[in-house]
């Protein structure tokens, strides 16, 4: 695993070509076959691997499931902070009483919590994926070895060779018939995918423009103080991980996947190639590898384009919203964040023009219409794998993020078969190992050096040295 095979031309283009029509519904297409479960009464166990916000609220969707879909029972979970499992399993209990049933000695703390996690599962069981995305091949080679159904949050990778190895251990996957979530939970909303059919059906014409904004102020782990005192790096490193690009692809990859992702649904492509710049401000005692503000510029094949505008500074301007802008008119994708989606479609280029089409009503959650589409799908044994989607929705995102922090254009398939694995060791890692970054010399992180640094993100002094 640690040298994958490089995707043939042919092989690429395929992959690209054929990802880009997933929706939510054809997830869910073929006829019914015998079910892997004898009955809809039998009970799934479920477990959890990453147990922090992420990790709690996937564990949530999954036992509100509702029980005429299927019956959901978590019985292990798995993370490298006690504080974080405590904090997840009270919740979890308080909300799912008689449907959490993990006791201390299913509660693993350390790197191998996955392996100890999974081992109570049986073959058709669930795992949930929410450790940061430099675990997720290691976590999801195990249960492919196990037979087991999975449901991953997004991204899938932060780089290329990571993209490579998932897509090397789907082929795993696919051949065992495993039902696998993704968690771009858009791709699941009923408006936007009543938007698609629209789109596909020629009410907006042809799509030449798409325009995504995440503009709001700090969030999360994007900016960090230093690491609290006796506080291991790598453990630091884990807990902030949207600050650092070998966890999780920093803030861009992490949060912009969705808006990216939505925009190339309603296109029925991916772009090949990205050309972006940005700049950081206001850190003042704040590190992160982050920038502080983000425009991209992808363009398709046809020469159609998607800008993509992210920022997290405060006191500046707010907009989190897509739109697709098509010869016959405007779509709003999104508006005010990722659910509910005001999907409409303007018969002019302006939301002030009259309205062709809204979608009726208000649509249900897409986080918890994702897990019952997947747990329909594992019930009715029909087709559904959305790690290909994934891995491209994945790669894409970071070819943005890639051109903006090395100053360069750069195509997807660059990207995809890059050679920087950002943690090479990340299925060798323990409660003691040093972090896959190192800070230099002077005790700041590296961090992108547009113009300077062209061909990967940053260097890592260690890693230069050795």
């Amino acid at each position: 695993m640690s040298k994958p095979t490089e995707l043939s031309s042919s092989n690429r283009r395929h992959f690209i070509k054929t990802t880009g029509s997933v929706t939510a519904a054809s997830a869910l297409a073929g006829v019914a076959i015998p079910r892997v479960h004898s009955a809809v009464d039998d009970m799934t166990q479920i477990a959890i691997v990453g147990a922090g916000g992420r990790g709690t609220g996937a564990a949530d969707n999954a036992l509100s499931v509702p029980s005429d879909i299927a019956r959901n029972k978590l019985v292990a979970m798995a993370d490298v902070s006690s504080a974080q499992m405590d904090n997840s399993y009270k919740a979890l209990k308080r909300r799912h009483k008689d449907n959490v049933d993990v006791p201390a000695d299913r509660r693993y703390i350390g790197f191998d919590g996955y392996s100890k996690a999974m081992d109570n599962l049986n073959k058709g069981d669930v795992v949930i994926f929410t450790t940061p995305c430099a675990f997720r091949w290691v976590h999801y080679k195990k249960a492919i070895d196990k037979g087991l159904n999975v449901f991953m949050e997004k991204p899938l990778c932060p780089d290329g060779p990571t993209a490579r190895r998932m897509l090397a251990l789907n082929d795993l996957a696919k051949k065992k018939d495993l039902k696998v979530g993704v968690g771009l939970m858009c791709r699941h909303s009923r408006a936007r995918g009543e938007l698609f059919n629209r789109i596909k059906d020629g009410e907006l014409g042809d799509i030449n423009l798409l325009r995504a904004y995440r503009l709001h102020g700090p969030v999360a782990s994007c900016y960090s103080l230093p690491p609290k005192k006796n506080e291991s790096e790598l453990l630091y490193q884990i807990r902030r991980f949207h600050s650092f690009i070998w966890a999780s692809g920093g803030s861009f990859s992490d949060y912009f996947i969705h808006n990216i992702d939505e925009c190339c649904w309603m296109k029925d492509a991916w772009p090949v190639k990205a050309q972006g710049a940005g700049a950081r401000h206001y850190r003042g005692d704040y590190v992160d590898q982050n920038l502080g503000c983000y425009t991209v510029e992808y363009t398709f094949a046809d020469g159609a384009k998607l800008y993509l505008h992210g920022r997290t500074m405060p006191g500046c301007y707010g907009d989190f919203a897509s739109y697709a802008h098509g010869s016959k008119g405007l779509g709003i994708i999104s508006k005010n964040g990722h659910a509910p989606a005001p999907c409409k479609i303007f018969k002019g280029q302006s939301m002030k023009d009259p309205v062709a089409w809204a979608y009726p009503g208000r649509e249900t959650n897409p986080y918890q219409d994702e897990w019952n589409d997947l747990m329909t799908a594992i019930r009715e044994n029909k087709p559904f794998n959305e790690v290909e989607r994934g891995v491209m929705a994945s790669v894409v995102t970071a070819a943005g993020r890639f051109a903006t922090h090395t100053g360069q254009e750069v195509t997807v398939d660059d990207v995809l078969n890059h050679d920087h694995d950002l943690c090479p060791n990340a299925d060798q890692l323990t409660m003691d190992s040093p972090a896959p970054l190192q800070t230099n010399p002077d005790g700041k992180y590296p961090v992108p050096q547009p113009g300077i640094i062209k061909d990967r993100e940053y260097l890592q002094i260690t890693a230069e040295k050795a």
